[in-house]
């Protein structure tokens, strides 16, 4: 995943050109680092934001197919606009189609919600950094902490603090009722003892006195 840090005066549309490339460089990166084979980029789903004539037309000269979505602009006039208007009718054909329908859902399931838990929940949407370079790498950090808790979700189960809370009052409770089922069957299988081999003999306190018939309260008076 390609991440950019941009000026706040300038839009998507002018910024999706960087983000695609860095997107690109990442996956160079990793394909050298892993000795693997270079995954090349063919396809650019975006939301509405990053819909405009120039853009459509610029990544279609890249040989890129868009499936952004499109915001209503009512009919539009394509005087001396072909390319413009070739562009954002293929676009718009690809988005009303099975896979684009399919490419938009996994955007948003992939990208639009792991946004929401770094800014919102992660409280990204403000930072007091100074300089781009250094609000970079806050986010980098941020977004591979993120991806870290994905990962060890899926191969444990577990991925982030809160949700350790209840497992591990869960292992903490498993354990004591093991232990405690371990040592009852300790207790089941202990050797008999001297008491029980001889027969049970009742304490000194418990033995039944001699009664005096002279003091009966049947016999004596008031």
């Amino acid at each position: 995943m390609g991440v950019t840090v941009q000026g706040a005066d300038q839009g998507d549309t002018t910024t999706i050109a960087e983000t695609v490339t860095a997107a690109a460089e990442d996956l160079e990166a990793v394909a050298a680092a892993t000795d693997g084979q270079t995954a090349v980029i063919d396809e650019v789903v975006a939301d509405k934001g990053y819909h405009s004539n120039q853009v459509l037309v610029d990544l279609a000269a890249l040989d890129l197919r868009t499936y952004i979505a499109e915001p209503d602009r009512g009919r539009r006039k394509w005087t001396r606009k072909t390319a413009a208007r070739d562009a954002v009718y293929a676009n718009r054909r690809r988005i009303r189609g099975a896979r684009g329908r399919t490419l938009q859902r996994r955007r948003s399931e992939r990208l639009e919600r792991p946004h929401a838990h770094l800014y919102e929940t992660g409280g990204m949407r403000r930072t007091h950094l100074r300089g781009h370079a250094n609000i970079l790498k806050r986010l980098l950090v941020h977004s591979g902490a993120f991806n870290l808790g994905l990962l060890m979700r899926t191969l444990v189960g577990v991925g982030t603090p809160r949700g350790l809370q209840g497992r591990l009052a869960a292992l903490i409770a498993l354990v004591i009722a093991r232990w405690t089922h371990v040592v009852d069957l300790g207790l089941d299988h202990r050797p008999p003892s001297a008491a029980h081999s001889t027969g049970f003999t009742p304490h000194h306190r418990f033995e039944r006195l001699p009664v005096d018939e002279s003091r009966s309260p049947l016999t004596t008076g008031c």
